[in-house]
């Protein structure tokens, strides 16, 4: 079995409305996974199904052979982490330092092994010179660090990022792709939720494309993204280099200007020897 797995899952809010339909996919340690679609497509439910904070009305979700069913959320935060779209949903101490402490101190582990996740959690995101401020005396930008870091402190085996790069500057986008590429690399299981389409072909592999409460697509993104009749279905469009070079009638699946830039001189190549 994967490490993370859906099978069949449904679900349904209590005031009747049906926002996941039979839904299945299943994820391992170390992949990096977006999952794209309009709003009320269902992604954030999927997710939400995922960390236990929502357990399906159908079918099973499986972590690390815990059916979530079985276990509380809090049992299941120990797997996996979720940063929220909102970080004023998410942060409720009145200083940084205590924010990104409360997982650490909920896992029960000794006052050593917390401030350490905290301090290295802390020197990831940035946040190392404002450990004593109040979080809501700092800008947004940094508040969804410190919702970040709260969620690296725990250490868990997968990390859902929900809308991350929302009100980010370019420096701050360069230090969460700095972030993703190193949890990846210590293997963790680093999924997004996003509109951003430009940060999913920078970071991630795997895309999972949704529309109208189902998965319709799961394939890398070269394939989502010149795949128009997936596109349509789901009312995405592609990144801004790959729409270019689609008007620009280049063949190529192109995604990012290096992509564009080898597919020119292979053009001019190509014209150099009729």
């Amino acid at each position: 079995m994967s490490y993370l797995t859906l099978n069949d899952v449904t679900y349904r809010y209590p005031n009747g409305y049906k926002a996941v339909d039979g839904v299945s996919m299943s994820f391992e340690k170390g992949e990096s996974v977006a999952i794209i679609g309009q709003n009320g497509a269902g992604k954030t439910t999927t997710v939400k199904l995922m960390n236990g904070l929502l357990k399906p009305e159908k079918g099973d979700v499986f972590i690390d052979g815990w059916n979530t069913k079985d276990y509380t959320t809090a049992q299941i935060s120990k797997k996996v982490g979720y940063v929220f779209q909102n970080p004023d949903d998410q942060i409720f101490h009145n200083d940084v330092y205590s924010e990104i402490a409360f997982g650490p101190k909920n896992q029960k582990l000794p006052p050593e092994a917390v401030k350490e996740n905290v301090m290295k959690a802390a020197e990831r995101t940035g946040l190392t010179p404002v450990l004593e401020e109040n979080p809501y005396n700092l800008p947004y930008s940094l508040r969804k660090f410190v919702t970040i870091a709260s969620v690296l402190a725990m250490d868990t085996d997968v990390i859902i990022l929900d809308e991350p790069t929302a009100g980010q500057d370019p420096a701050a986008l360069d230090r969460l792709a700095s972030i993703i590429q190193s949890l990846i690399g210590e293997k963790k299981l680093v999924m997004t939720i996003t509109h951003d389409m430009e940060f999913v072909v920078n970071h991630f592999e795997r895309v999972i494309v949704m529309a109208d409460r189902r998965k319709i697509a799961d394939k890398s993104k070269r394939e989502v993204f010149w795949d128009f009749g997936i596109l349509e279905q789901s009312m995405l469009k592609q990144p801004h280099i790959s729409r270019l070079s689609h008007s620009l009638q280049l063949q190529a699946p192109i995604l990012t200007i290096d992509d564009m830039i080898q597919c020119l001189q292979q053009k001019k190549r190509a014209q150099e020897k009729v």
